[in-house]
């Protein structure tokens, strides 16, 4: 099938009960024995697992092409999951150009746990491997410079090492990205963002190629940490899912178009959209992101970071607000998020198009930006 129809069928049966072709909220936290004290229908207590859920895990695997899926009260909790589940002493290799969040997860809370991480420039991952390297995590279009990894290269040269390879897939989605159809073990979503589209569901999740050991870990920290999603939030989540495919060509049929129309504003210094040939890796993009190069984009304002504050303050479809994947537009300072540490360029602007009409968020940016 093709993702339009998984998005919409895969764990939406009807229910058996009413025949509903929409999946009821099972809110019940706890599920009843059998008489020999077993769980026939597969149920036990909400943490373990949930209808809800189960219908919101078979959908992501399938969308993703894996064999198992796991879904997260966000999409921080999911990847929290994959780094615990490895051992004191594994080296991570993670991009030196990522969402601030996970790189502060890796740097406050794992560094302390005896594990080694090395953040890199992946056009040079090749001297960084080390005998205890145990995962190589990418997220490409990286956060917020969008940089693109050779996914393939990675994959290559982990293989050749016995690594395990992790995609964040958050700004792409499997319907412009494929991880697993290039040999990623692993690909996590934050489905706060594109997933569930519509900035009303917190949640995450982790995909696997092959349900195997490692995978069984992460269930493990899963169930026992208890970082769950509810069922009305996989519920909303399901349902968001249902025109993923067709949101994202918006997205980033809008987003291209309002990239082009930065690249040549006078009061603009630099675009960062994969979808421009004057991005260094476009040509790469064009060979990995199969179906366009999706709705986030970031840029440079002139006259640096209190320009751009007030281009943000000036904007009106243009909401200042974090996060991202909405059918809104949202634009963002994003170093001032981030805080002191951040690697952030003062003057960037980090923008979620969204599906509005392009014409109407073309003149919104040009007003702020004039």
């Amino acid at each position: 099938m093709k993702l339009e129809t998984i998005a919409i069928h895969a764990g939406n049966e009807p229910d058996e009960s009413t025949g509903a072709i929409t999946p009821p909220i099972n809110l019940s936290t706890t599920f009843m024995r059998d008489e020999d004290l077993g769980y026939s229908k597969g149920f036990m207590y909400t943490r373990h697992n949930n209808p809800n859920r189960k219908q919101l895990e078979t959908c992501l695997a399938a969308l993703e092409g894996g064999e198992a899926a796991l879904a997260f009260g966000s999409g921080s909790a999911a990847a929290f999951a994959v780094f615990q589940a490895l051992q004191p002493g594994d080296h991570i290799i993670a991009p030196d150009d990522m969402y601030h969040g996970l790189r502060s997860q890796l740097k406050q809370i794992f560094i302390g746990l005896k594990m080694w991480i090395t953040f890199i420039d992946f056009t040079q991952i090749e001297e960084h491997i080390r005998p205890n390297t145990r995962l190589i995590w990418m997220e490409t279009p990286s956060n917020p410079l969008m940089k693109i990894t050779d996914i393939e290269h990675v994959v290559k040269l982990a293989k050749e090492n016995n690594i395990i390879t992790a995609v964040d897939n958050t700004f792409a989605t499997p319907c412009i990205q494929r991880p697993m159809e290039m040999g990623v073990d692993i690909v996590m979503h934050a489905t706060t963002k594109y997933i569930n589209g519509h900035s009303d569901v917190l949640g995450g999740a982790v995909i696997a190629k092959t349900n195997n050991e490692f995978f069984q870990r992460i269930r493990m920290v899963q169930i026992l940490g208890g970082g769950v999603p509810s069922p009305f939030d996989c519920y909303l989540t399901l349902r968001g899912i249902k025109t993923l495919p067709y949101r994202m060509r918006g997205h980033s049929e809008n987003a291209l178009t309002l990239a082009k129309f930065l690249e040549g504003h006078p009061a603009v210094e630099k675009v960062f959209y994969p979808g421009l040939s004057s991005h260094p890796d476009h040509l790469l993009a064009s060979r990995q992101m199969k179906n366009g190069f999706g709705g986030m984009l970031s840029f440079l304002v002139k006259g640096g970071a209190e320009a751009a504050i007030k281009v943000a303050n000036k904007t009106t479809l243009f909401i200042q607000a974090t996060s991202l994947g909405g059918v809104e537009s949202l634009i963002e300072h994003r170093a001032s998020q981030e805080g002191p540490d951040t690697k952030t360029p003062q003057n960037l602007l980090r923008v979620s198009v969204g599906l509005e009409h392009i014409e109407d968020l073309i003149a919104d940016m040009d007003k702020a930006l004039r």
